[in-house]
């Protein structure tokens, strides 16, 4: 077992950090109309099912515009792709510093928000690039550890929304962005891993089984993250009566077990197998939901929680472990396509809670659907895994030793080692 030290030499740290800090501020601005929920919601007297909209937003806008930027990156660099993206989210927050001041002009802002949750392909990708396949799992991990921005949104929203009001965070987040962005311009370098190819090439993942399996997965695993991490300072605000700035510490407890164990999901997955990984997670996820559902005490619901996100940061690290392996490629591409629809995902969550809540006065149907989506996709990976072993995968998901199949190379999933 290589020992972290021997990990980072194989790659180059220095990408891998400004990766991690790239998404992680990304990550806090996309979700900040979630922090800052319960503020717009006073504000403009929202009904449950207009907050879940509002929240879920920035989320479906965010995944809307993933894919492009994946696209973008393998013509342009990741690098210069992530520099891009930062500049323009950086103008995005002075629109909501200066004009925000109506809830149409919320749900505007909330597109431009949708800017920074494109980070995630490119990201993990740039992250990634440097180090060699059988590391690929701990590198995705540790750059995807940048959601732990919505640790830092829902910990410095409130106060700030609270002492200086809350379109102000807009100006404070647009300022603070220049920290990743001038790491990003003079720390990171672009990974020899990318191969030009035409578009046809780039989108074909977009047609193969085996990418809307992923989908799937990650429709639980992340767009639950993404979804809950949103909802849940509304959700803790509503449901038990908190104050605004206790409903983000709240949430920032469950999204930081999330972030941290996203890391060790994708480290366990490198030595135990990807596979054998989410199948722990997505059976720990439909408990933890159905659990949710008896609407136990503050204490036990907030212990829920962690318990949910810990289980689906894991499974994003184990998901993004097998991704280079299915295609080592096009990462970016097939990332960001895989983000996308999880992302979607996220979308729904605070629509069906929103919803739920203002038409039968609980959020338990919200977490019911969940917990049944999940159980119908762990039975549908048990059957899947039965196809990639031994064709792009090893046993539990494992990295494959063998040289690939005459099939798995003419569908261009090439090695980045011989690239």
């Amino acid at each position: 077992m290589a020992s972290f030290k021997t990990v980072m030499k194989s790659g180059h740290p220095p990408t891998l950090f400004a990766a991690f800090l790239y998404f992680d501020f990304c990550f806090a601005i996309w979700v900040l109309n979630g922090a800052m929920g319960p503020f717009i919601t006073e504000t403009y007297k929202l009904s449950p099912a207009q907050t879940g909209f509002m929240i879920s937003l920035p989320i479906l806008a965010g995944a809307i515009m993933r894919f492009p930027l994946g696209v973008l990156s393998q013509y342009i660099g990741r690098k210069n792709a992530a520099i891009t993206e930062m500049s323009i989210i950086m103008l995005a927050m002075a629109f909501g510093f200066f004009y925000v001041n109506t809830y149409d002009e919320v749900l505007a802002m909330g597109v431009l928000l949708g800017i920074a949750g494109a980070s995630f392909g490119v990201a993990l990708s740039l992250g990634s690039g440097w180090f060699p396949k059988e590391h690929k799992g701990l590198a995705m991990g540790i750059a995807g550890a940048g959601n732990s921005g919505t640790v830092l949104a829902v910990l410095f929203a409130p106060p700030l929304a609270q002492a200086y009001g809350w379109q102000t965070v807009y100006g404070f987040a647009g300022c603070v962005m220049a920290i990743p962005l001038l790491v990003m311009i003079f720390l990171a370098k672009e990974p020899p891993d990318a191969e030009h190819q035409s578009f046809k090439e780039h989108v074909s993942c977009l047609f193969e089984k085996d990418g809307w399996a992923f989908n799937l997965i990650y429709i639980i695993t992340f767009g639950g993250f993404i979804g809950l991490s949103n909802f849940l300072p509304t959700f803790f605000y509503e449901q038990f009566a908190v104050t605004k700035i206790e409903a983000g510490r709240l949430t920032m407890l469950a999204a930081l077990m999330g972030s941290g164990i996203r890391v060790v999901g994708g480290y366990f997955a490198d030595r135990l197998g990807g596979i054998m990984v989410l199948s722990v997670v997505l059976i720990a996820a439909v408990g933890a939901f159905l659990l949710l559902t008896t609407t136990p005490s503050l204490v036990v619901t907030t212990l829920l929680f962690m318990l949910c996100f810990a289980a689906l940061g894991a499974g994003n690290g184990a998901l993004f472990q097998l991704v280079p392996l299915r295609w080592p490629a096009n990462t970016a591409i097939a990332g960001s396509m895989i983000g996308e629809i999880g992302a979607l995902g996220g979308a729904i969550l605070p629509n069906v809670m929103g919803l739920s809540k203002q038409y039968t006065g609980s959020f338990a149907i919200g977490f019911v659907g969940y917990a049944v989506f999940a159980a119908i996709v762990l039975g549908c990976l048990l059957l899947w895994q039965r196809k990639w072993v031994g064709s792009w995968v090893g046993p539990r998901g494992k990295v494959l030793d063998a040289a690939p199949s005459s099939q798995s190379a003419a569908a261009g999933r090439l090695d980045p080692a011989t690239i």
